[in-house]
């Protein structure tokens, strides 16, 4: 059982190493589902999370600074898995940053919040082995934070960060996957489709997740889910 579930999440989100964020989200989740004691903001304030604990490396650079990636070459396939890691990556901090920042929402909402961190930190470690087995290592090119600022940009409303970071780049990652399975099996890259197949079907339930939160805040509010999506879509 969590003693104090707020401050258990804020930890793990604060933690360097992604292999321990990894495997601290996974004991968190397993935790959470024998019960939890929610600590309120006497406790843990809620705080603005400029940087979640991230290592020295990758480097982060704007977008456009990032290399094309050519899938013909293994080189090109170890950047493209160091640029799914880097998204996996961020994706711990997004759901554990849900949990320590958005209190009084049922017991639900945080396991499955527990639940999408445990298993984006299996993502992240599957996309780094198989960086290790090619001689590469997380953190050996650079990235982009574009994905965190989104998130800080909806700290102040459930409603928006369940609305744009799972509904929408969740989702818009689910649509290239499939063309970029069939390219890597087009140059016989069977183990990196093995693990999009993994990364594809988890996936599908997390924006699922954020679906099912995105309606339960927008009924809490008396709001339309499909015309407040469209119009907080719109102004993305």
């Amino acid at each position: 059982m969590i003693n104090k579930l707020h401050k258990a999440a804020y930890d793990v989100l604060m933690t360097a190493d992604p292999r321990e964020k990894s495997r601290l989200a996974s004991e968190l989740y397993a935790e959470a589902q024998t019960g939890f004691e929610r600590d309120d903001e006497t406790i843990t304030p809620i705080e603005p999370v400029p940087d979640p604990g991230r290592p020295a490396k990758p480097e982060l650079v704007r977008p456009r600074d990032l290399a094309q990636r050519n899938l013909h070459s293994q080189e090109g396939r170890i950047v493209l898995a160091h640029a799914l890691a880097h998204i996996e990556f961020n994706a711990i901090n997004i759901a554990l940053d849900a949990v320590y920042r958005f209190r009084g929402q049922p017991d639900n909402f945080y396991v499955d919040w527990l639940r999408v961190a445990a298993e984006e930190g299996t993502h992240f470690v599957l996309l780094e082995d198989y960086l290790n087995d090619h001689g590469a290592a997380y953190g050996d090119y650079p990235a982009h934070n574009g994905l965190w600022e989104m998130v800080r940009r909806t700290d102040d409303d459930l409603m928006i960060r369940m609305a744009l970071v799972p509904r929408v780049f969740e989702a818009r990652g689910l649509d290239v996957t499939p063309g970029m399975q069939r390219k890597l099996a087009a140059v016989g890259d069977r183990r990196l489709v093995s693990i999009l197949d993994v990364i594809y079907r988890e996936e599908i339930g997390h924006v699922e997740i954020g679906t099912r939160w995105f309606r339960y805040v927008c009924q809490q509010r008396g709001l339309p889910p499909r015309e407040t999506f469209r119009d907080l879509f719109a102004n993305t």
